[in-house]
């Protein structure tokens, strides 16, 4: 796996680069690193039993996507959590998922419309309580499968990163029974509008749809973040 940025080649060897990139990655989905907390490369190391460079290796290309900053004779970082980061992910979300809706219907075809009908009903029938990532996983399914279907590979990929973001480090948009039942309704009607070629339509329940789950994960960040600044009293 290999990115440019700035003229500098970021390389991740397949075999324990990988590994340890996939090993942190996990450690983020399960919080047993959190965001803003200082990472040690050394018990990483120890951890996956490797040596250190694959390690930061991962590291390095975990801070090419945004998750992990670099501080020069301190180490490396998880970046923190903010509500500037998580706005820009939904502003973005909003820009980019409608836009694809016209490539979408155009290259739609029987196929197309069987793979979108199963994403969706994954999403459906994926449980509302106890696994909750289950339902979180089919969601961005859905999503990313109605975007595929635009033939649009760097945009698709941009949205990938941009569900990353916000599963990794800010745990999904799992919301109350009332906000699940709203994004199964418009989740249908997406679907519905894309296999009837109605472009308008599926814009803009598509658009209300990110804007309504922003509202929702925004007012749950806030309240989680009020909470962490309550006074503890014994």
């Amino acid at each position: 796996m290999a990115h440019s940025l700035g003229g500098r080649r970021l390389e991740m060897k397949e075999d324990h680069g990988q590994r340890a990139y996939k090993g942190i990655r996990r450690m983020l989905y399960n919080k047993e690193l959190v965001p803003g907390q200082k990472i040690s490369s050394r018990e990483l190391a120890d951890r996956f039993h490797m040596s250190l460079t694959p390690v930061i290796q991962a590291l390095k290309y975990m801070e090419f996507q945004a998750f992990v900053r670099h501080e020069p004779n301190r180490g490396y970082y998880l970046t923190p959590s903010s509500m500037q980061e998580l706005e820009e992910i939904y502003d973005l979300r909003y820009l980019l998922e409608p836009s694809l809706i016209p490539n979408t219907v155009k290259h739609l075809d029987k196929e197309g419309a069987k793979r979108l009908k199963s994403a969706m009903e994954a999403h459906l029938s994926a449980h509302r309580e106890g696994y909750l990532q289950e339902r979180t996983f089919k969601n961005v399914q859905f999503h990313l499968t109605l975007a595929s279907l635009s033939n649009s590979p760097t945009q698709i990929r941009i949205l990938r990163n941009l569900f990353d973001l916000l599963i990794l480090k800010y745990g999904g948009n799992q919301g109350t029974e009332d906000s699940m039942i709203s994004v199964d309704e418009e989740h249908r009607k997406t679907f519905h509008c894309v296999a009837t070629g109605d472009v308008d339509g599926a814009k803009m329940i598509l658009s209300q749809h990110v804007m309504n789950v922003k509202n929702q994960v925004i007012e749950r960040f806030q309240k989680i973040q009020q909470e962490r600044e309550m006074p503890e009293f014994s």
